[in-house]
């Protein structure tokens, strides 16, 4: 028996007692070199993985990601961005060979053939050697695949002013109001203007808030008969006491919301 190897039985001393050669052998043969999973390794992992995280969550503390406003589907100008981590594929598709009638090489080639290629890399070299020098083939196209992403990426955002942009679509916060439910011109709204505008008047996805906005009864009793924008003429029915009532009621809560 030596220190650290166990022990060993052999029955008939013409039978080697290395037999499966495909068992690693015990980790305490290589003294500096590798150590025990559980605890030792593992606690390891979790401490670096711990740190970083604990960084990641300060550095969202102190610079939180700039959130734009709701989506709006009437608004044909506003262009779209994926997030950060597939900008070098949103960049990709502005080159002649990967757009237009070439799309599905930008969409579904080139991208398979990359991502393959680094899914067949340790298949592609399995050289025993564990150092980047003797690993050419795994190493150069891991280095090539990591220099495409983050110069497409570079490229990608550089040409866009994130603050600008955030600045320009950031979120309205919502106003709130007291809506006197008992007032007539409230009944009026709920027979012609709920089913767009909403019960608190905050609009919706297919028509704008009525809180917030500075028009005067006159100019409101305009809009609720021509219409405006989106809004067909003809939506209001009723009398023209009624169109007073809902006038004025719009008003009021505009002047609450001031």
């Amino acid at each position: 028996m030596h220190k650290g190897k166990g022990m060993k039985f052999v029955g008939d001393s013409r039978i080697s007692a290395d037999t499966k050669p495909n068992i690693p052998k015990d980790y305490s043969e290589y003294p500096g070199r590798t150590e025990a999973f559980w605890p030792n390794f593992l606690l390891k992992e979790w401490l670096v993985g711990a740190v970083f995280l604990v960084g990641f969550l300060c550095l969202t503390v102190a610079h939180p990601s700039p959130l734009e406003g709701m989506a709006d589907p009437t608004n044909a100008g506003y262009i779209p961005l994926p997030d950060w981590y597939f900008l070098f594929l949103y960049e990709l598709l502005k080159y002649d060979f990967a757009s237009g009638p070439y799309v599905l090489f930008g969409i579904i080639v080139i991208p398979g053939l990359a991502f393959g290629g680094l899914l067949l890399a340790p298949f592609l070299d399995r050289g025993p050697g564990r150092r980047p020098h003797q690993r050419p083939i795994a190493v150069g196209m891991m280095l090539l695949g990591v220099a495409s992403v983050v110069w497409l990426t570079y490229e990608s955002s550089s040409h866009v002013d994130w603050e600008a942009r955030a600045e320009a679509n950031k979120p309205e916060p919502t106003v709130q109001v007291d809506i006197d439910k008992d007032d007539p011109g409230y009944a009026v709204f709920q027979d012609n203007c709920t089913s767009c505008h909403g019960d608190d008047l905050q609009g919706g996805a297919s028509a704008p808030s009525l809180v917030g906005i500075d028009h005067s009864a006159d100019e409101i009793k305009k809009i609720a008969q021509e219409g405006t924008g989106d809004m067909p003429p003809g939506i209001f029915k009723g009398s023209d006491e009624e169109l007073q009532q809902l006038a004025d009621f719009i008003v009021s809560v505009n002047e609450q919301a001031k």
